[in-house]
């Protein structure tokens, strides 16, 4: 699991891959189609598809001759479960200290 939340943090700490992501939220797209927003090569295009790609975040179709991308949804459960297990805990953690701060014992008054 560690590996796996390594690659998709890498990936996404890119603001170009995060905004390919944005753009495949709203649904499939060529490399042609990803380009055109960016000032930067189709080469370039296809490096970040191939690290998003690695990370499972972003799967190719294929449409006749073209190979549109799409975004793997489920990918994203994996990295979404382990904020949910951080949310936890610190919800745990706080409500834990908001008890001990409400606790009328645990607070010395004389300092």
């Amino acid at each position: 699991m560690q590996a796996s939340l390594d690659r998709t943090f890498a990936a996404l700490a890119d603001p170009t891959r995060r905004a390919i992501l944005a753009r495949l939220a709203q649904g499939e797209a060529t490399v042609a189609e990803l380009q055109k927003p960016f000032r930067i090569s189709q080469p370039a295009i296809s490096k970040h598809l191939k690290v998003l790609e690695a990370a499972g975040l972003v799967e190719r179709g294929q449409a006749g001759q073209a190979r549109p991308r799409r975004l793997r949804l489920a990918a994203l459960d994996e990295t979404t479960a382990w904020f949910d297990q951080l949310r936890g805990l610190w919800a745990d953690s706080f409500d834990r200290l908001e008890a001990l701060l409400q606790a009328p014992d645990t607070i010395d008054r004389k300092a």
